[in-house]
């Protein structure tokens, strides 16, 4: 079986790799493929990447290579992790929204938008090559914003899925936290790409989540960084990206005081990449935690494998929606528990969504249906009608300052501005 990690050097890619070499019975690799155009990070990153196969005992290969049609032709799966900008693009995405009063963050808000401008196109420009290559590969995506990117994806009729960690990381905290395994643990959890509520977490039926609220709510206001009076008025567990809604004006003076998280991972980066140096280095280091991508690993061969041995389990994917919340359009793209087999994943039935909850979604949903208007077609004024329709925006004079904002800082990157 055959792997293509496009962004293959990043200092992500660690975990990934332990995961495969790990988790070998769920997913056996024989080849793999990282690609990546930092010909420097690759070689540290691909190096370290065979000690870890090397010590596990894994019997598989990998290649390190800058050719993308090389890298991806016969790959079976196509895993998509890069970042368009580096972490200088990211470190201005979280800080000119906040000149605007806005929230600076690299998935969401202008910020989120900024991104996702300068990523869609090239993304596509991958998919399509991997379909001239082997139309029959899946690409997953784990590239940020994942709900725009994925539904770029499929809107050009891409045999893709999109991916993210936050489920899988609150099965593992709550398995922690009540004292079971992380596959006894089944999350009711619904929304958007960074827009989820954990409504029951259940463990052989029974759902715990108010065990969890009356044990360990420290633990979770912790986490969330809201407060305890907060989650018991809601009922939920609500990602921590819900933060950036429900504290919008708190967290924007708070990054206001503080460097920018762009700033702490370029740093953290920079170490890790002196750690992937060192030759006797042959295991992921414990720094990688703090890079974030918890549980990462898990997650993409749990899905890869999934996809690709028609296993037929159930995963938190993003998803086309196609009638799961009703109040969607079929082809919006939605963050719920699927079935994953062979033909790609079927959302499972859900509850129907509150109100509360189903107001936001139905409006991020607009506003991502805009933004990727603007990420295909390009022009000033889609940008601007896509920031405008923003919850976290909203406002005609702020939405204009943040367009020319916007444009002014990422003209290297998009050719109609």
């Amino acid at each position: 079986m055959k792997l293509t990690v496009v962004g293959g050097g990043s200092t992500y890619t660690p975990e990934l790799v332990d995961g495969f070499a790990r988790l070998t019975d769920s997913l056996p690799v024989s080849e793999l493929v990282l690609v990546d155009p930092d010909a420097d990070r690759l070689e540290l990153v691909g190096g370290l990447a065979r000690r870890i196969f090397a010590k596990q005992g894994h019997p598989g290969r990998v290649i390190t290579t800058s050719d993308l049609d090389a890298g991806i032709d016969g790959a079976d799966a196509v895993l998509l992790q890069l970042r368009v900008g580096g972490q200088a693009a990211r470190n201005e995405d979280e800080t000119w929204p906040l000149e605007c009063g806005c929230v600076g963050q690299e998935t969401t808000g202008a910020g989120g938008l900024a991104k996702a401008l300068r990523t869609v196109p090239v993304v596509l420009d991958i998919a399509a090559r991997v379909r001239r290559t082997n139309p029959d590969a899946w690409i997953i995506d784990f590239t940020n914003p994942v709900g725009i990117v994925t539904r770029a994806l499929l809107s050009q009729g891409h045999k893709a899925v999109g991916l993210c960690n936050v489920a899988i990381g609150f099965q593992r905290r709550f398995a922690a936290m009540l004292g079971v395994t992380p596959d006894q643990v089944s999350l009711d959890h619904v929304g958007l790409n960074h827009l989820t509520w954990e409504r029951a977490v259940r463990v052989n039926g029974e759902d715990m989540l108010p065990k969890l609220f009356a044990e360990h709510m420290s633990e979770l206001t912790d986490d969330l960084y809201l407060s305890a009076e907060v989650l018991l008025q809601l009922g939920v567990v609500p990602s921590y990206y819900l933060r950036y809604y429900y504290a919008h004006d708190e967290v924007v003076q708070e990054l206001l005081t503080k460097p920018s998280r762009a700033a702490e991972v370029a740093a953290l980066e920079k170490q890790l990449l002196e750690m992937y140096a060192d030759p006797m280095l042959d295991e992921k280091p414990a720094l990688l935690e703090q890079r974030g991508g918890a549980y990462y690993s898990e997650a993409a061969v749990a899905l890869a494998s999934s996809l690709l041995n028609n296993i037929g389990d159930v995963q938190v994917v993003n998803a086309l929606n196609n009638g799961t919340l009703p109040f969607l359009p079929d082809d919006a793209v939605i963050e719920v528990p699927a079935t994953i087999g062979a033909e790609g994943p079927t959302p499972e039935p859900i509850a129907p969504l509150e109100p509360l909850y189903a107001g936001l979604v139905a409006h991020v949903t607009a506003y991502e249906d805009l933004a990727l208007e603007a990420a295909i077609k390009g022009g000033s004024e889609r940008v601007f009608e896509a920031l405008l329709a923003h919850p976290l925006v909203g406002q005609i004079s702020i939405a204009r300052e943040l367009t020319d904002r916007l444009l002014a800082h990422n003209k290297a990157f998009l050719p109609w501005a």
